[in-house]
């Protein structure tokens, strides 16, 4: 059973602002803060003023009973972030371990699109639904497939991934390093290059 003073930390980290809100196990926001993403230098750094932004939201009635993280990259089965063509950092960084090095509760981390498909899924439109895609349109493009009311992840944390299906051969350079992606012609900033080529 949950108190009424319980709740979690949702972090979405966008490749332009990074979002926290703290919510009612029953899926209520109770408060909301927003950053830009680009003004932490590192995800060291990250952790730390997320972490200390979550502390200064709490009440002092209030628990954190955990931490929920979606990233782009984000995998599930590592709690890393890994290779984000659209993030400051680089490489595979272990976002989860760092979080809880500063947290006294339990983070998960999944791909933002995964995250904000399973919010569908427990409190909005895809409520009931068993079966569906789901795509996130901002910085980059992301999806989400849900088959049988499961998450598919795939062997490697990274399946569904359509942002970076080619679909122009030697098509425009995209932040993962190759040419062509679906991203770099869908997403926010895609349609924005695409307006300006006008």
């Amino acid at each position: 059973m949950t108190s009424a003073n319980q709740v979690v930390a949702g972090i979405d980290i966008g490749g332009t602002n990074t979002i926290i809100g703290l919510v009612t196990p029953g899926g209520e926001v109770v408060q909301i803060s927003s950053m830009p993403t680009r003004a932490f230098s590192s995800p060291e750094n990250l952790a730390d003023i997320v972490s200390a932004e979550i502390k200064k939201m709490l009440h002092s009635a209030q628990t954190l009973i955990g931490i929920g993280i979606g990233a782009p990259n984000g995998n599930f089965h590592n709690g890393t972030v890994e290779y984000a063509p659209n993030l400051n950092w680089k490489g595979v960084v272990p976002l989860v371990k760092l979080f809880q090095e500063r947290n006294n509760c339990q983070v998960r981390l999944t791909n933002d699109a995964n995250a904000a498909a399973l919010g569908e899924m427990l409190f909005g439109a895809a409520k009931g639904m068993k079966d569906f895609l789901f795509i996130t349109l901002g910085t980059g493009l992301g999806s989400a497939l849900v088959v049988n009311g499961e998450m598919v992840y795939g062997h490697d944390g990274f399946a569904g991934e359509l942002g970076h299906i080619i679909v122009i051969p030697d098509g425009r350079i995209c932040g993962c390093g190759r040419k062509g992606c679906l991203e770099t012609y869908c997403s926010a900033a895609g349609i924005v290059t695409t307006y300006r080529s006008f």
